[in-house]
């Protein structure tokens, strides 16, 4: 349907937040935000296999990722709580496999429908 998109990774930070609520706030219908949640763990073993598998990312590495980690808690994940406070946070599992993800992102997708 070519009114209904999906925003992959924003808005990131309470900047991003702003921009975002000045220039589409009255435009959308935000209907939810999908929170993939992972422990660091397993994340940075995720992303240490995609750099070992020759990702060209040069920011897969642990201390980059130790970093990226720091500013995804104090930026990021305020922004969750704000989406949250608002009762549009649909929580998935992401140390599933890939199908059960997907599967679960089907469901909640559908259920907008």
């Amino acid at each position: 349907d070519k009114n209904n998109f999906l925003i992959d990774g924003f808005p990131r930070n309470q900047d991003n937040l702003q921009g975002w609520t000045k220039q589409m706030g009255d435009k959308v219908n935000l209907q939810c935000v999908l929170f993939f949640h992972c422990s660091q763990e397993i994340c940075t073993a995720r992303c240490l296999g995609r750099g070992a598998a020759g990702s060209g990312r040069t920011d897969d590495n642990e201390e980059s990722l130790k970093k990226r980690f720091v500013t995804y808690e104090q930026a990021t994940m305020p922004i969750i709580k704000h989406f949250e406070e608002l009762n549009l946070v649909k929580q998935l599992d992401a140390t599933m496999t890939p199908d059960e993800v997907y599967a679960e992102v089907e469901s909640i997708l559908k259920s907008f429908q």
